[in-house]
C-alpha cells in the first residue's frame, strides 16, 4: 500500500474512532502546512532570508506561482523598514504561502496555527516520514481499523437478534447497520484513493452516503 494511502487511511480511521488516544502519548513530530512551525512557513522563513521565493514554489500550483511572487515582493520591500514592518511583512507572506497552498489542495485556510498545534494523525504521518519508516504507522493503523470494524460488527450481531422484538429494538438494529457499513465503506473508499483533505473525508463520506 503506498504511503500516501495509508496516511489518509489514519486520518478517516482517527475521525470515526479514536485514535488521538495513542498518538498523543507520540514524541514531537514534525508540524502541519497551516502551523507556524511547519514546513511550508519554516521554508517561507528561509526565502525571506535569503531573498529567494523559489525554494517555496514547489508548494503551490503553477497557477498560483505569479500571486506568490508578486506577494513575496511585496513583503521584501516592506520589511526592510523596520523590525515591525519586517514581522507584519513576514505574516502576510505567511499566510498568502499558506492560503494559496491549501487552495491548491482544495481545503479551506482557517488562519495559522501556533507552533505545536498539529492534529494527531498528522503528527504521525509526519513522524514516519521523518523516520524514514512507515511500519509502525502501518501497523497502528491496521490495528485500530480493524479493532474498529470488528466493534461495530459485533453490535449489529447483537441487535439483530431482536431486530423482531419492538419497534425500538428494530431501530437499534438499523443504527447500528447503518454505522457499520459507513464506517467500512469510508475505509474502503481512502484505501481506494478517494479520500479527502486531512479530517474532511469522514464527513465527506457520511454526507454523500447518508441513508
Amino acid at each position: 500500500m503506498q504511503t500516501r494511502n495509508l496516511v489518509a487511511l489514519l486520518i478517516v480511521v482517527t475521525g470515526l474512532m479514536g485514535l488521538a488516544v495513542w498518538m498523543a502519548e507520540a514524541p514531537e513530530a514534525l508540524a502541519h502546512c497551516d502551523t507556524m512551525d511547519g514546513p511550508v512557513v519554516t521554508q517561507a522563513r528561509q526565502a525571506l532570508a535569503a531573498g529567494d521565493v523559489t525554494p517555496v514554489l514547489k508548494w503551490v500550483k503553477p497557477e498560483h506561482e505569479g500571486e506568490l511572487r508578486a506577494a513575496f515582493e511585496k513583503a521584501l520591500a516592506v520589511r526592510s523598514a523596520g523590525p515591525e514592518a519586517k514581522e507584519l511583512a513576514d505574516m502576510y507572506f505567511f499566510e498568502t504561502l499558506v492560503r494559496v497552498h491549501r487552495a491548491g489542495e482544495g481545503a479551506p485556510f482557517t488562519g495559522l496555527k501556533p507552533a505545536g498545534h498539529i492534529e494527531p494523525p498528522v503528527a504521525a504521518a509526519d513522524q514516519a516520514i521523518a523516520a524514514g519508516s512507515v511500519d509502525e504507522l502501518a501497523r497502528r493503523v491496521a490495528q485500530a481499523a480493524a479493532s474498529g470494524v470488528r466493534e461495530r460488527f459485533a453490535r449489529v450481531i447483537e441487535t439483530k437478534k431482536h431486530a423482531g422484538d419492538s419497534v425500538e429494538a428494530g431501530r437499534a438494529y438499523v443504527a447500528a447497520y447503518v454505522e457499520f457499513v459507513h464506517y467500512v465503506e469510508a475505509l474502503h473508499n481512502t484505501i481506494a484513493g478517494h479520500g479527502a483533505h486531512h479530517a474532511d473525508a469522514p464527513a465527506a463520506s457520511a454526507a454523500e452516503h447518508a441513508h
